[in-house]
């Protein structure tokens, strides 16, 4: 491995690297997806349950039952639960927009490397070409098995930004639409939580404190 890196030179080396951010930036977004998912329709039922019942403890209890996005839109939407529900839309979608950042948050290098790394390839190719004519310029004749070993060399980093770019790209395809799809959750949550303000009054039947 190190004798192919050694022959593409320093391109490679950047290649490399980029290829080790890259899949340290998705084994960390997929613990964060892991950590900030939780079953919404539970989430709801169990909450919808409390306000109904008028049990505040055990709202609170259903909140922070867990760090997940739904529960943290909840926990923001619990704690002002006796604002208007004009106030409470603005503050839900406020909250929701927090929750998306977090989501999409190291995501956009991923595409960067995705776009990234099949130039430098494409750079490493020209700049062996380029290394290898000039040789043969300042060489004279030269062996065809020596020529096809040069254009081996410098077809290898163009080999190598591919490999890095096609998963990295097809990984950031998984992850947005897991977003789109978290996004999604979080407004009918955002829908969910109006409704049971309204149902109780829009705020004006009682406090949220624990």
């Amino acid at each position: 491995m190190l004798d192919y890196m050694n022959q593409g030179g320093s391109i490679m080396w950047i290649i490399g690297a980029l290829s080790l951010i890259a899949a340290a930036i998705v084994v960390e977004r997929i613990i964060f997806f892991h950590k900030a998912s939780t079953d919404p329709e539970k989430l709801e039922a169990a909450f919808g349950k409390a306000v109904s019942a008028g049990d505040v403890k055990e709202a609170w209890r259903v909140v922070e039952s867990s760090d997940s996005s739904m529960n943290r839109l909840f926990k923001v939407a619990l704690t002002h639960w006796n604002i208007c529900t004009e106030d409470m839309k603005l503050l839900t979608e406020q909250q929701i927009r927090r929750e998306i950042y977090r989501w999409e948050k190291h995501v956009y290098i991923l595409e960067m490397i995705g776009k990234i790394a099949p130039l430098l390839g494409l750079l490493g190719t020209v700049l062996g070409m380029v290394e290898m004519f000039q040789s043969l310029h300042i060489g004279g004749q030269i062996s065809a098995a020596t020529v096809t070993g040069g254009i081996w060399k410098a077809l290898f980093t163009t080999v190598a930004g591919l490999t890095v770019a096609i998963p990295t790209i097809f990984v950031c395809g998984l992850l947005n639409s897991r977003i789109d799809s978290e996004d999604e959750t979080l407004r009918r949550g955002a829908d969910f939580l109006l409704r049971e303000h309204i149902a109780a009054g829009g705020g004006k039947n009682g406090g949220t404190q624990k």
